[in-house]
Protein backbone atom coordinates (compact mmCIF):
# COMPACT_ATOMS: atom_id res chain seq x y z
CA UNK A 1 0.00 0.00 0.00
CA UNK A 2 1.42 3.41 -0.90
CA UNK A 3 1.29 6.34 1.45
CA UNK A 4 -1.77 8.81 0.61
CA UNK A 5 -1.63 12.49 1.79
CA UNK A 6 -4.85 14.20 2.34
CA UNK A 7 -6.68 11.56 -0.05
CA UNK A 8 -3.64 11.79 -2.53
CA UNK A 9 -1.12 9.16 -3.58
CA UNK A 10 2.20 10.22 -2.85
CA UNK A 11 3.58 7.54 -5.18
CA UNK A 12 1.23 9.17 -7.94
CA UNK A 13 2.58 12.79 -7.19
CA UNK A 14 6.14 11.66 -7.27
CA UNK A 15 5.13 10.93 -10.50
CA UNK A 16 3.52 13.07 -11.87
CA UNK A 17 5.53 16.22 -10.76
CA UNK A 18 8.95 14.50 -10.06
CA UNK A 19 10.99 14.69 -6.65
CA UNK A 20 11.76 16.27 -4.70
CA UNK A 21 8.46 17.80 -3.96
CA UNK A 22 7.02 19.50 -1.56
CA UNK A 23 3.49 18.86 -0.89
CA UNK A 24 0.57 21.06 0.78
CA UNK A 25 -2.24 20.64 2.23
CA UNK A 26 -5.12 23.60 1.44
CA UNK A 27 -7.80 21.70 3.38
CA UNK A 28 -5.10 21.08 6.59
CA UNK A 29 -4.39 24.84 6.54
CA UNK A 30 -8.06 25.96 5.88
CA UNK A 31 -8.77 23.96 9.16
CA UNK A 32 -6.08 25.65 11.19
CA UNK A 33 -7.31 28.98 10.53
CA UNK A 34 -11.01 28.32 11.14
CA UNK A 35 -10.22 27.05 14.48
CA UNK A 36 -8.45 30.41 14.96
CA UNK A 37 -11.84 32.04 14.06
CA UNK A 38 -13.52 29.91 16.17
CA UNK A 39 -11.27 29.62 19.17
CA UNK A 40 -9.86 33.17 19.35
CA UNK A 41 -11.02 36.31 17.12
CA UNK A 42 -15.10 35.08 17.53
CA UNK A 43 -14.57 34.15 21.11
CA UNK A 44 -12.60 37.19 22.09
CA UNK A 45 -13.91 41.00 21.38
CA UNK A 46 -11.07 43.26 20.12
CA UNK A 47 -8.76 41.21 18.41
CA UNK A 48 -6.34 40.29 15.49
CA UNK A 49 -5.04 37.47 13.78
CA UNK A 50 -2.13 37.17 11.58
CA UNK A 51 -0.41 34.54 9.39
CA UNK A 52 3.59 34.89 9.96
CA UNK A 53 4.14 34.45 6.26
CA UNK A 54 7.92 33.57 6.25
CA UNK A 55 7.04 30.29 7.50
CA UNK A 56 5.85 29.65 3.91
CA UNK A 57 5.08 32.74 1.54
CA UNK A 58 3.82 32.04 -1.74
CA UNK A 59 1.22 33.72 -4.07
CA UNK A 60 -1.16 31.00 -3.41
CA UNK A 61 -0.68 31.09 0.27
CA UNK A 62 -1.45 34.80 0.76
CA UNK A 63 -4.49 34.24 -1.67
CA UNK A 64 -5.48 31.29 0.72
CA UNK A 65 -4.92 33.63 4.08
CA UNK A 66 -7.03 36.68 2.19
CA UNK A 67 -10.36 34.86 1.66
CA UNK A 68 -9.74 32.96 5.60
CA UNK A 69 -9.98 37.13 6.28
CA UNK A 70 -6.78 36.60 8.74
CA UNK A 71 -3.91 39.01 8.32
CA UNK A 72 -0.02 38.64 7.14
CA UNK A 73 2.83 39.23 8.61
CA UNK A 74 5.73 40.23 6.65
CA UNK A 75 9.44 40.50 7.39
CA UNK A 76 10.93 41.65 4.06
CA UNK A 77 10.09 43.32 0.83
CA UNK A 78 10.46 40.41 -1.07
CA UNK A 79 7.01 39.08 1.32
CA UNK A 80 5.46 42.24 1.15
CA UNK A 81 5.83 42.48 -2.78
CA UNK A 82 4.83 39.10 -2.93
CA UNK A 83 1.46 39.72 -1.22
CA UNK A 84 0.44 42.83 -2.82
CA UNK A 85 1.23 41.03 -6.30
CA UNK A 86 -2.23 39.42 -5.43
CA UNK A 87 -3.77 42.59 -3.80
CA UNK A 88 -3.61 40.66 -0.38
CA UNK A 89 -5.26 44.00 1.48
CA UNK A 90 -2.23 46.41 2.56
CA UNK A 91 -4.49 47.12 5.90
CA UNK A 92 -4.06 43.63 7.08
CA UNK A 93 -0.21 43.55 6.70
CA UNK A 94 1.81 44.04 9.74
CA UNK A 95 5.27 44.95 8.26
CA UNK A 96 8.59 43.02 10.75
CA UNK A 97 12.41 43.05 10.13
CA UNK A 98 15.37 44.28 12.49
CA UNK A 99 17.18 46.05 9.39
CA UNK A 100 14.48 47.37 6.95
CA UNK A 101 16.22 49.39 4.02
CA UNK A 102 15.17 52.30 2.82
CA UNK A 103 13.29 50.55 0.14
CA UNK A 104 11.87 48.42 1.99
CA UNK A 105 10.18 50.92 4.46
CA UNK A 106 9.56 53.04 1.21
CA UNK A 107 7.01 50.27 -0.25
CA UNK A 108 5.52 49.73 2.91
CA UNK A 109 4.94 53.44 3.35
CA UNK A 110 3.60 53.96 -0.07
CA UNK A 111 1.70 50.99 0.29
CA UNK A 112 -0.25 51.79 3.17
CA UNK A 113 0.58 48.58 5.40
CA UNK A 114 -1.46 48.17 8.14
CA UNK A 115 1.93 48.52 10.66
CA UNK A 116 4.99 48.77 10.80
CA UNK A 117 6.81 46.70 13.89
CA UNK A 118 9.75 49.33 14.72
CA UNK A 119 12.36 47.28 16.57
CA UNK A 120 15.09 50.40 17.20
CA UNK A 121 14.93 53.77 17.38
CA UNK A 122 17.67 54.45 14.33
CA UNK A 123 14.17 52.75 12.12
CA UNK A 124 11.94 54.84 13.90
CA UNK A 125 13.90 58.19 12.66
CA UNK A 126 13.78 57.28 9.09
CA UNK A 127 10.03 56.30 9.10
CA UNK A 128 9.31 59.46 10.70
CA UNK A 129 11.66 61.31 7.85
CA UNK A 130 9.93 59.32 5.16
CA UNK A 131 6.45 59.67 6.89
CA UNK A 132 7.24 63.31 6.70
CA UNK A 133 8.09 63.48 2.85
CA UNK A 134 5.45 61.73 1.94
CA UNK A 135 3.10 63.38 4.03
CA UNK A 136 1.48 60.08 5.40
CA UNK A 137 1.10 59.09 9.21
CA UNK A 138 2.18 56.15 9.83
CA UNK A 139 0.83 53.10 12.29
CA UNK A 140 3.90 51.37 14.35
CA UNK A 141 4.45 48.93 17.46
CA UNK A 142 7.64 48.76 19.50
CA UNK A 143 9.06 45.41 19.11
CA UNK A 144 9.73 45.24 22.85
CA UNK A 145 12.60 42.52 24.18
CA UNK A 146 10.95 40.76 27.16
CA UNK A 147 13.88 39.23 28.36
CA UNK A 148 11.97 36.16 28.39
CA UNK A 149 13.91 32.50 28.28
CA UNK A 150 11.71 30.13 25.86
CA UNK A 151 13.62 27.32 26.71
CA UNK A 152 13.94 26.26 22.94
CA UNK A 153 17.12 26.66 20.71
CA UNK A 154 18.93 29.37 20.74
CA UNK A 155 18.76 30.35 16.58
CA UNK A 156 14.93 30.43 17.18
CA UNK A 157 14.80 32.32 20.37
CA UNK A 158 13.89 35.68 20.31
CA UNK A 159 13.05 36.78 23.44
CA UNK A 160 15.90 37.05 25.89
CA UNK A 161 17.34 40.54 26.64
CA UNK A 162 20.92 40.36 24.77
CA UNK A 163 18.38 39.35 21.63
CA UNK A 164 19.02 40.94 18.22
CA UNK A 165 15.60 42.35 17.90
CA UNK A 166 13.71 44.64 19.79
CA UNK A 167 14.23 47.70 21.77
CA UNK A 168 15.69 47.29 25.27
CA UNK A 169 12.90 47.42 28.54
CA UNK A 170 15.91 49.94 29.80
CA UNK A 171 13.16 53.29 31.01
CA UNK A 172 15.85 55.76 29.59
CA UNK A 173 16.18 53.79 26.42
CA UNK A 174 12.14 53.13 26.06
CA UNK A 175 10.82 56.36 27.29
CA UNK A 176 13.19 58.01 24.56
CA UNK A 177 11.53 56.01 21.69
CA UNK A 178 7.77 56.75 22.73
CA UNK A 179 8.47 60.40 23.48
CA UNK A 180 9.99 60.45 19.45
CA UNK A 181 7.44 58.87 18.11
CA UNK A 182 4.38 60.85 20.26
CA UNK A 183 5.98 64.02 19.75
CA UNK A 184 5.81 63.44 15.56
CA UNK A 185 2.78 64.63 13.61
CA UNK A 186 3.43 62.13 10.69
CA UNK A 187 3.45 58.34 13.66
CA UNK A 188 0.75 56.83 15.23
CA UNK A 189 2.46 54.31 18.38
CA UNK A 190 -0.81 52.11 18.78
CA UNK A 191 1.59 50.06 21.07
CA UNK A 192 3.88 47.21 21.20
CA UNK A 193 4.84 43.84 20.23
CA UNK A 194 6.90 40.56 21.54
CA UNK A 195 7.83 37.67 20.55
CA UNK A 196 9.39 35.05 23.00
CA UNK A 197 10.82 32.15 20.49
CA UNK A 198 9.59 29.29 18.35
CA UNK A 199 8.47 25.86 18.04
CA UNK A 200 7.16 26.10 21.94
CA UNK A 201 4.96 23.45 23.38
CA UNK A 202 3.98 25.58 26.69
CA UNK A 203 2.34 28.87 27.24
CA UNK A 204 4.60 29.68 30.45
CA UNK A 205 6.89 32.23 27.95
CA UNK A 206 4.30 34.08 26.92
CA UNK A 207 2.28 34.47 30.16
CA UNK A 208 5.56 35.67 31.65
CA UNK A 209 6.24 38.07 29.21
CA UNK A 210 2.51 39.29 28.45
CA UNK A 211 3.16 40.30 32.52
CA UNK A 212 6.13 42.23 31.85
CA UNK A 213 4.59 43.73 28.80
CA UNK A 214 1.18 44.79 30.96
CA UNK A 215 3.71 46.53 33.32
CA UNK A 216 5.22 48.24 31.09
CA UNK A 217 2.13 49.60 29.68
CA UNK A 218 1.11 50.64 33.35
CA UNK A 219 4.61 52.75 34.23
CA UNK A 220 4.09 53.76 30.31
CA UNK A 221 0.73 55.38 31.13
CA UNK A 222 1.58 56.85 34.82
CA UNK A 223 5.28 57.98 33.02
CA UNK A 224 4.43 59.14 30.21
CA UNK A 225 0.52 59.55 30.41
CA UNK A 226 0.97 57.18 26.59
CA UNK A 227 -2.28 54.89 26.42
CA UNK A 228 -1.76 50.93 24.93
CA UNK A 229 -4.00 50.33 22.10
CA UNK A 230 -2.66 47.22 20.60
CA UNK A 231 -0.85 44.48 22.52
CA UNK A 232 0.62 41.88 19.83
CA UNK A 233 2.04 39.21 21.95
CA UNK A 234 3.22 36.90 18.24
CA UNK A 235 3.63 33.52 17.75
CA UNK A 236 5.84 30.81 17.97
CA UNK A 237 3.16 28.02 18.60
CA UNK A 238 4.84 24.89 17.96
CA UNK A 239 4.10 21.77 15.64
CA UNK A 240 4.52 17.71 16.12
CA UNK A 241 7.45 16.81 14.98
CA UNK A 242 10.02 13.53 15.66
CA UNK A 243 11.59 14.95 18.66
CA UNK A 244 8.22 17.35 20.27
CA UNK A 245 5.18 16.88 21.68
CA UNK A 246 1.79 17.00 19.28
CA UNK A 247 0.94 20.40 18.44
CA UNK A 248 -1.59 21.88 21.37
CA UNK A 249 -4.96 24.00 19.96
CA UNK A 250 -4.82 27.56 19.70
CA UNK A 251 -7.22 28.04 22.64
CA UNK A 252 -3.95 26.41 25.06
CA UNK A 253 -1.97 29.15 24.38
CA UNK A 254 -4.57 32.32 23.52
CA UNK A 255 -7.19 31.34 26.34
CA UNK A 256 -4.39 32.06 29.17
CA UNK A 257 -3.42 35.00 27.24
CA UNK A 258 -6.42 37.08 27.31
CA UNK A 259 -7.42 36.03 30.95
CA UNK A 260 -4.44 37.42 32.12
CA UNK A 261 -4.43 40.58 29.78
CA UNK A 262 -8.10 41.14 30.74
CA UNK A 263 -7.10 40.46 34.36
CA UNK A 264 -3.93 42.49 34.07
CA UNK A 265 -6.00 45.74 32.37
CA UNK A 266 -8.55 45.24 34.80
CA UNK A 267 -6.01 45.29 38.08
CA UNK A 268 -4.11 48.21 36.72
CA UNK A 269 -7.11 50.24 35.27
CA UNK A 270 -5.82 50.19 31.90
CA UNK A 271 -7.82 50.07 28.76
CA UNK A 272 -7.72 46.60 27.02
CA UNK A 273 -5.77 46.77 23.93
CA UNK A 274 -6.39 45.13 20.56
CA UNK A 275 -4.63 41.59 21.10
CA UNK A 276 -2.61 40.26 17.85
CA UNK A 277 -1.55 36.87 17.58
CA UNK A 278 0.94 35.86 15.01
CA UNK A 279 1.20 32.02 14.39
CA UNK A 280 3.02 30.91 11.03
CA UNK A 281 4.27 27.26 11.90
CA UNK A 282 1.49 26.63 13.78
CA UNK A 283 -1.47 27.41 10.04
CA UNK A 284 1.39 26.01 7.92
CA UNK A 285 3.58 23.33 9.06
CA UNK A 286 2.09 19.96 9.49
CA UNK A 287 0.32 21.15 6.33
CA UNK A 288 3.49 19.90 4.33
CA UNK A 289 5.67 17.08 3.38
CA UNK A 290 8.67 16.61 0.83
CA UNK A 291 9.01 13.50 -1.04
CA UNK A 292 12.47 12.33 -2.43
CA UNK A 293 13.64 9.53 -4.39
CA UNK A 294 16.82 7.15 -2.70
CA UNK A 295 19.78 6.22 -4.22
CA UNK A 296 22.44 4.93 -3.58
CA UNK A 297 22.81 2.57 -0.48
CA UNK A 298 26.00 2.41 1.38
CA UNK A 299 26.23 -0.40 3.65
CA UNK A 300 29.26 -0.99 6.02
CA UNK A 301 29.77 -3.94 8.45
CA UNK A 302 29.21 -2.42 11.97
CA UNK A 303 28.62 1.17 10.97
CA UNK A 304 25.91 3.46 9.98
CA UNK A 305 23.41 2.56 6.44
CA UNK A 306 23.01 5.29 4.25
CA UNK A 307 20.30 6.09 2.36
CA UNK A 308 21.24 8.66 0.32
CA UNK A 309 18.02 11.02 -1.35
CA UNK A 310 18.04 13.50 -4.66
CA UNK A 311 17.55 16.43 -2.06
CA UNK A 312 18.85 17.94 1.20
CA UNK A 313 20.24 21.01 2.46
CA UNK A 314 19.31 22.92 0.14
CA UNK A 315 15.33 22.28 0.20
CA UNK A 316 15.35 21.45 4.26
CA UNK A 317 18.20 23.20 5.99
CA UNK A 318 16.73 22.97 9.45
CA UNK A 319 18.67 19.68 10.53
CA UNK A 320 22.24 21.35 9.46
CA UNK A 321 21.08 25.03 11.01
CA UNK A 322 19.58 23.60 14.24
CA UNK A 323 19.41 20.13 14.51
CA UNK A 324 15.53 20.19 13.91
CA UNK A 325 14.02 16.12 13.72
CA UNK A 326 11.94 14.55 11.58
CA UNK A 327 9.41 11.82 11.32
CA UNK A 328 9.94 9.92 7.65
CA UNK A 329 8.11 7.19 6.17
CA UNK A 330 9.02 5.02 2.70
CA UNK A 331 5.65 5.58 0.73
CA UNK A 332 5.74 2.66 -1.43
CA UNK A 333 6.26 0.11 1.59
CA UNK A 334 3.99 2.16 3.82
CA UNK A 335 2.33 -1.27 5.20
CA UNK A 336 5.87 -3.01 5.00
CA UNK A 337 7.42 -3.94 8.36
CA UNK A 338 10.65 -1.86 9.22
CA UNK A 339 13.25 -4.10 10.03
CA UNK A 340 16.07 -1.74 8.79
CA UNK A 341 17.28 1.33 10.65
CA UNK A 342 19.37 3.87 7.75
CA UNK A 343 20.64 7.40 8.09
CA UNK A 344 18.78 9.36 5.43
CA UNK A 345 21.85 10.68 3.87
CA UNK A 346 21.30 14.65 1.58
CA UNK A 347 23.44 14.94 -1.58
CA UNK A 348 25.39 17.75 -0.94
CA UNK A 349 28.76 18.40 -0.48
CA UNK A 350 29.00 18.43 3.34
CA UNK A 351 29.06 15.83 6.07
CA UNK A 352 26.33 17.87 8.05
CA UNK A 353 23.69 17.63 5.32
CA UNK A 354 22.20 14.20 6.91
CA UNK A 355 18.36 15.06 7.36
CA UNK A 356 17.04 11.87 9.67
CA UNK A 357 19.82 10.12 12.14
CA UNK A 358 18.96 6.12 12.69
CA UNK A 359 15.65 6.47 10.84
CA UNK A 360 13.40 2.54 11.36
CA UNK A 361 12.48 1.57 7.55
CA UNK A 362 11.41 -1.70 5.59
CA UNK A 363 14.15 -2.75 3.57
CA UNK A 364 15.42 -0.12 0.90
CA UNK A 365 16.13 -0.35 -2.60
CA UNK A 366 17.33 2.39 -4.83
CA UNK A 367 14.34 4.10 -6.43
CA UNK A 368 12.35 3.98 -3.28
CA UNK A 369 10.57 6.71 -2.74
CA UNK A 370 11.32 8.94 1.00
CA UNK A 371 8.16 11.32 2.61
CA UNK A 372 9.07 13.59 5.54
CA UNK A 373 6.13 14.89 7.41
CA UNK A 374 5.65 18.39 8.81
CA UNK A 375 7.80 20.61 6.47
CA UNK A 376 5.41 22.99 5.45
CA UNK A 377 7.13 25.43 7.48
CA UNK A 378 10.31 26.85 6.82
CA UNK A 379 11.56 24.34 3.94
CA UNK A 380 9.54 25.82 0.98
CA UNK A 381 10.80 29.74 2.38
CA UNK A 382 13.94 28.37 3.38
CA UNK A 383 15.55 26.65 0.39
CA UNK A 384 18.35 27.56 -1.65
CA UNK A 385 20.74 26.44 -4.39
CA UNK A 386 23.88 25.38 -2.79
CA UNK A 387 25.44 23.04 -5.22
CA UNK A 388 23.12 24.10 -7.66
CA UNK A 389 20.41 21.88 -7.11
CA UNK A 390 16.71 23.61 -8.70
CA UNK A 391 14.65 24.80 -5.58
CA UNK A 392 11.83 21.86 -5.84
CA UNK A 393 8.02 22.26 -7.14
CA UNK A 394 5.23 22.99 -4.77
CA UNK A 395 2.43 21.24 -5.07
CA UNK A 396 -1.12 22.10 -3.32
CA UNK A 397 -3.98 19.34 -2.46
CA UNK A 398 -7.54 20.50 -1.83
CA UNK A 399 -10.42 18.27 -1.45
CA UNK A 400 -8.45 15.10 -3.06
CA UNK A 401 -7.25 17.44 -6.29
CA UNK A 402 -3.55 17.82 -6.47
CA UNK A 403 -2.60 21.24 -8.68
CA UNK A 404 1.26 22.83 -8.63
CA UNK A 405 1.53 26.23 -7.27
CA UNK A 406 5.10 26.56 -7.69
CA UNK A 407 7.26 25.64 -10.53
CA UNK A 408 10.37 23.20 -10.34
CA UNK A 409 13.31 25.88 -10.92
CA UNK A 410 14.95 24.32 -14.20
CA UNK A 411 19.22 24.42 -14.44
CA UNK A 412 18.67 27.52 -17.10
CA UNK A 413 16.35 29.53 -14.88
CA UNK A 414 18.71 29.00 -12.05
CA UNK A 415 21.57 30.71 -13.77
CA UNK A 416 19.60 33.28 -15.67
CA UNK A 417 21.08 36.33 -13.12
CA UNK A 418 24.64 35.14 -14.01
CA UNK A 419 26.15 37.42 -16.30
Amino acid sequence: MNYNFYGVDTVYLAKKYGTPLYVMSEDYIIERCEEIKKDFLNKYENTFAVYAGKAFNTKTMCRIIAKEGLGLDVVSGGELFTALSVNFPSQKIIFHGNNKSLDELTLAIDNNVGRIVVDNISELEQIIELSKLKSKITKILFRITPGVDSHTHSYISTGDINSKFGISLNEEILYKAIKIATDSEFINLAGFHFHVGSQLDNNDSHLKATTILLNTMQKAKNDLNFTTKELNVGGGFGIKYADSNNRKNISYFTDAIMELIKTGTNDKNLDMPLVIIEPGRWIVGESGITIYEIGNIKNAPGLSTYAGINGGMPDNPRPALYQAKYEALIANKSNIEKNEIVTIAGKCCESGDILIKDLEVPQVKKGDLLVVKSTGAYNYSMSNNYNKLPIPAVVMIKNGEDRIIVKRQSYEEMINREI
